[in-house]
C-alpha cells in the first residue's frame, strides 16, 4: 500500500510532463495493473497465466496433456503442453515473428475472435507479454510444422530473432520463465500453492491431463479427473468433513444456443455456513459475479416453488433466501465464447445475459429434482424450515436484550476498553491494538461514535493447543471475550456480537505479525464463526513515511517504499521515516492511514480451504517442534531479508 496525504503540487505542468511508456514499459512501471501485486499471489498468477494459455489449447481441442514443472532453485517453471504450438510465421504488420509479436506485444493474440478458440480464459491479449515483462529470463520453444523453432528473452526484449533449431515431429509450445527479482517481493513459488492449483483445473476440465514435476521436493503428481466436478464437490466436502443432509448430490450440464456450457453441482449440508466456489472457462472466478447471482437466486426460486406447489406452509415461519441457501455448498462452472471480466486478474464476470441463463438452468433443475426424489427434498426443506426457526429466534433474541447497557457497560467489560458510542452493531468496529501506547494513538485518532478500542499488553498467548477454561484462563484473552460479547467454545452465540468488524491493528513488522497470528488462531480455534461470517480483518498501517518536499506518502512495507522512490528524479531530495510502531504515529497520522474507511485499507480474513488452515496452524503454532521445522526449513529459501 503506497498512499498520498494532503499533496501540494508548487511546480508547472506542461507537455514536458506528459511520458509515453513503450512496449511493456508499462507493465514493468505498474505491475499491480496486470497481476494484481508483487506479493506471493501475484508472483503465482504469472505461472497461471501461462498454465491458462495451454489450458485454452484444450479447450479448442487441440491440447491433452500439459506438464508444469517446479525447478530445483524454486524460483523458475516450465509449462509445456501438446498443443498447435504457437504461430512462428512473420506476422503481415508488425513484419516479425507472431511467435514474438504475441510475447513482446500487449493485446496481441489469437483469441480476440472465435475463429480459433470458441471458449477461453485469455481475451485480453496481455497474459503472455506481462509474464514476459516481468521475467527476468523467459524462453519460448515451438513444436510445428515439422520443425522446432526458440526464442530467448531478457525482461520482456528479445535476445534474438526466432530461430529455426532442426526438424521435430510433433506439436506443442514450451515456456519456461524466471521472475525478474527487481519486481517481486519474492520469487520463490510455493510447492503446496501450485499442486492445488493445478488438481483444481483437472477437475474443472475433466478429461485433461495434468502432471506436475516438483523438483524442489523431488515429487512427481499426476491429475486426471474425468468426472469432473461432481468428483470436485465430493472431494471438497469429505477433506473437510462437511455431512450432507441427503445422499444424491444434484449435478447439471448444459450447452445453451449460443455456444455457452454450463456445468454445476450441488448439495445441502449440515454446516451452517454457504460456499459457492465459481469458474470461467477454468479460471476461478473469486469475486463471483453475474452467474453466482444467477445461480443463488434459482436455487432460492426452486425451493421456494417446490414449497408452494407441495402446500408447505409451516405456521408462524416466513422462509427467507438466507434461510434457503444455508448449508449448500456448490461448484459452478461456465464456458464462455465472450466472458466480459473485470480486470486482467480475471476474479469476476460481468456478462448481464449469463444470470437469467443460469437462473433458469438451476430453478428449473433443481426443482425437477426434488419433485423426483421425495426423500431428498423432504431432507431439504426440514433444514430449510430449521434455519429460519433459529433466523427467527436470534432476531427475537437481539430485540429482547438490550446490548449495550449502562451496568454492563461499567461493570462486565473490561476497564481499558475505549467504547464507541454507538450500540448498532451493523456500524460498529473494534480495533485491537498493540499496547497501551499504540491504544492512546488510535484513541485520539478514532471516530469515537463507531470505533471501539482495545489495547493489548505484550504478545498474546498461544491458544493452539489449550483448552477453553486455560485460554480464557489468561487476562489478555479473557478481556477479548468480555469485550466481544459472544462468549467462547460451547457457550459461543454470535448474536450476542457487539460489533460488525473484529479488526487487527498491529505494527507493520515481524512482532505485529507474530501478534496478529497468535489472535487469528485464537479466532480460528475458538470463534470459527466470526471468520466465516467474514467479521475479522487485518488493517494495513505503513511503515514508512516519505517527505518529498511538501508532500507526505506513506508505504506499507519496503516494495512500496521503493516504487515510490523509484519514480522520482535523479537529484530529487526526500526524507524517509520508519516508523518503530503505531505508538510513534501522531493520531492524524493513524486517522488518515489506518483508521478512516475513506482512505484505509482493510484485509477480510477468509478460509478457503478449513483443512489447509487447520494444519497449517497445527504445523506453526502446535506443539511438535520438529514440524514447526520442517516447515521453517522449506520456506526459508523464500525469505531475502529477515525482520528481527
Amino acid at each position: 500500500m503506497a498512499t498520498v496525504a494532503e499533496p501540494k503540487s508548487t511546480g508547472s505542468y506542461s507537455a514536458d510532463d506528459i511520458d509515453v511508456l513503450e512496449g511493456l514499459e508499462a507493465v514493468r512501471m505498474r505491475p499491480s495493473m496486470y497481476i494484481g501485486g508483487v506479493d506471493s499471489k501475484g508472483l503465482h498468477h504469472l505461472l497461471w497465466e501461462v498454465v491458462d494459455n495451454s489450458v485454452d489449447e484444450y479447450l479448442a481441442g487441440h491440447c491433452s496433456d500439459i506438464k508444469v514443472t517446479l525447478h530445483k532453485d524454486g524460483c523458475s517453471c516450465t509449462v509445456g503442453d501438446n498443443g498447435r504450438g504457437i504461430p512462428v510465421d512473420k506476422h503481415k504488420k508488425y513484419k516479425k515473428s507472431a511467435l514474438e509479436v504475441i510475447l513482446t506485444v500487449l493485446h496481441a493474440g489469437g483469441k480476440f475472435s472465435n475463429k480459433n478458440y470458441g471458449r477461453s480464459g485469455g481475451l485480453h491479449g496481455v497474459g503472455s507479454s506481462v509474464v514476459n515483462a516481468l521475467s527476468g529470463e523467459m524462453t519460448a520453444t515451438v513444436h510445428r510444422d515439422g520443425h522446432e523453432y526458440f526464442q530467448a528473452y531478457c525482461r520482456g526484449v528479445p535476445r534474438a530473432p526466432v530461430k529455426k533449431i532442426k526438424p521435430f515431429r510433433g506439436h506443442g509450445t514450451t515456456i519456461f520463465f524466471r521472475p525478474d527479482e527487481k519486481i517481486f517481493r519474492t520469487i520463490h513459488f510455493k510447492s503446496d500453492v501450485i499442486r492445488q492449483h493445478l488438481e483444481d483445473i483437472s477437475f474443472i476440465h475433466g478429461g485433461l491431463k495434468i502432471t506436475f514435476v516438483d523438483e524442489v521436493k523431488k515429487e512427481t503428481h499426476e491429475y486426471s479427473n474425468p468426472d469432473g466436478i461432481a468428483a470436485y464437490l465430493d472431494k471438497i466436502l469429505s477433506d473437510e468433513k462437511r455431512k450432507s443432509v441427503h445422499e444424491e448430490k444434484f449435478s447439471i450440464e448444459k450447452d445453451a444456443s449460443d455456444g455457452t456450457r454450463y456445468e454445476v453441482a450441488l448439495r445441502w449440508t449440515e454446516s451452517s455456513d454457504t460456499w459457492v466456489r465459481s469458474y470461467v472457462n477454468g479460471i476461478r472466478t473469486h469475486a463471483g459475479g453475474t452467474h453466482e447471482s444467477g445461480f443463488k437466486s434459482g436455487i432460492t426460486k426452486a425451493v421456494k416453488n417446490y414449497m408452494e406447489v407441495h402446500e408447505i406452509r409451516p405456521k408462524g415461519i416466513a422462509v427467507g433466501p438466507e434461510d434457503i441457501r444455508e448449508g449448500t455448498c456448490s461448484i459452478l462452472s461456465v464456458f464462455h465464447s465472450n466472458p466480459m471480466f473485470q480486470g486482467q486478474t480475471k476474479e469476476k464476470l460481468n456478462n448481464p445475459e449469463v444470470a437469467a441463463q443460469v437462473e433458469g438452468l438451476v430453478r428449473a433443475g433443481v426443482e425437477t429434482w426434488m419433485n423426483n426424489n421425495s426423500t431428498i427434498a423432504d431432507s431439504i426443506i426440514y433444514q430449510v424450515i430449521q434455519a429460519a426457526k433459529y433466523r427467527m429466534a436470534r432476531r427475537e433474541a437481539v430485540t429482547e436484550v438490550k446490548r449495550k447497557s449502562a451496568s454492563s457497560k461499567r461493570v462486565t467489560l473490561p476497564g481499558k476498553l475505549l467504547d464507541c458510542r454507538s450500540t448498532k452493531p451493523e456500524e460498529s468496529e473494534l480495533f485491537i491494538v498493540e499496547g497501551d501506547s499504540a491504544g492512546g494513538s488510535a484513541g485520539m485518532g478514532r471516530d469515537s461514535r463507531k470505533q471501539a478500542i482495545l489495547p493489548l499488553r505484550g504478545k498474546v498467548l498461544n491458544t493452539e493447543s489449550l483448552t477453553v477454561s486455560r485460554a480464557v484462563a489468561n487476562q489478555e484473552i479473557s478481556d477479548l471475550v468480555e469485550t466481544l460479547g459472544t462468549g467462547i467454545g460451547p457457550n459461543f452465540d454470535i448474536r450476542r456480537l457487539r460489533y460488525g468488524r473484529v479488526i487487527l491493528l498491529m505494527d507493520a513488522d515481524s512482532d505485529g505479525y507474530h501478534i496478529s497470528t497468535l489472535l487469528l488462531t485464537f479466532l480460528f480455534r475458538h470463534m470459527m464463526e466470526l471468520v466465516r461470517q467474514g467479521r475479522v480483518y487485518l488493517a494495513q498501517p505503513p511503515l514508512y513515511r516519505i517527505s518529498i518536499g511538501k508532500d507526505v506518502y506513506y508505504a506499507q512495507d519496503d516494495a512500496a517504499k521503493e516504487e515510490i522512490l523509484s519514480g522520482l528524479a535523479a537529484n530529487r531530495k526526500y526524507e524517509v521515516t520508519r516508523f518503530k510502531g503505531l505508538g510513534e504515529m501522531t493520531p492524524q497520522q493513524l486517522r488518515d492511514t489506518t483508521l478512516d474507511p475513506k482512505t484505509r485499507t482493510l484485509l477480510q480474513v477468509n478460509i478457503e480451504s478449513q483443512v489447509e488452515a487447520d494444519q497449517t496452524f497445527s504445523q506453526l503454532l502446535g506443539k511438535d517442534a520438529s514440524e514447526r521445522y520442517r516447515v521453517i526449513m522449506e520456506e526459508s529459501t523464500m525469505v531475502d531479508d529477515l525482520d528481527v
